[in-house]
């Protein structure tokens, strides 16, 4: 891959981001996860197509997230899709654009459509998890949970093999970011790819982002024994077929 670069949004914080330069070709514009990176292989596999079908690239990591600057615990739902936009107009600049999200990359990209209305040309979403603080972890914790949390202001929560330092304000800031509700009248190509056994959230999600979308060419991948990240070699053969369909198809 290419360096990476560092865009200085203010004195004190600065994203870093990937990216390919396109004149005028569409790009992808590609959001990661939850405490997530640029590192892993999906960053890497959406770089090297975007390079072999001469788009344009966009990846880049959230304030607290990878090498940005910042605290996790002082981002949000709000701060991090801020992010985004300000490096779409920086980078993307009027050209039109494919969102693929990864998990919560796909609540972030939901709340793009918003701002990006005309150049959003296609949607992948990967594992999505819109509105996954409230519903798949606000109201999965304990009365003790929900207590520790409010008095501390913060709960150190267990998933797997990691551990996510859960902040009040940021379930404060995700009800103010919900998506679930809004239509979507673009009429793009839009492909939800999901894990069978995905243990972090269920493929209704895939299904509730489907539903949001009125006019679209609408599709769900079910991936057989395929889990949330969705980054093995197979999988990601997959990933790139369904971007290239969504690319290609005209709608």
């Amino acid at each position: 891959m290419t360096k990476f670069r560092y865009y200085k949004i203010t004195k004190n914080k600065k994203i870093r981001y990937l990216r390919i330069f396109q004149k005028k070709a569409p790009y992808i514009v590609f959001l990661h996860g939850f405490m997530s990176d640029l590192e892993g292989n999906k960053p890497k596999a959406f770089f090297n197509f975007a390079k072999r079908n001469s788009l344009g690239l966009l990846a880049l990591e959230y304030s607290g997230h990878g090498k940005s600057s910042g605290e996790f615990i002082n981002g949000n739902i709000s701060t991090w899709s801020k992010d985004t936009n300000i490096l779409i107009k920086k980078i993307v600049k009027k050209n039109k654009f494919i969102l693929v999200g990864s998990s919560m990359g796909a609540w972030i990209s939901l709340i793009q459509f918003k701002y990006f209305k005309n150049q959003i040309c296609g949607f992948l979403g990967i594992g999505s998890a819109p509105e996954f603080l409230e519903y798949l972890m606000w109201n999965k914790f304990s009365k003790k949970m929900k207590k520790e949390i409010k008095k501390n202001g913060i709960i150190n929560l267990k998933h797997g093999d990691y551990e996510y330092p859960i902040s009040f304000q940021l379930i404060k800031d995700g009800r103010k970011n919900r998506v679930l509700h809004r239509k979507i009248h673009q009429k793009i190509n839009v492909t939800m790819v999901h894990g069978s056994k995905d243990k972090s959230v269920p493929v209704s999600y895939s299904k509730k982002v489907l539903n949001m979308f009125v006019n679209s060419k609408k599709k769900l991948v079910l991936i057989k024994k395929g889990d949330h990240s969705l980054s093995s070699p197979k999988w990601l053969k997959i990933l790139q077929k369904e971007l290239k369909l969504i690319v290609n198809q005209p709608v």
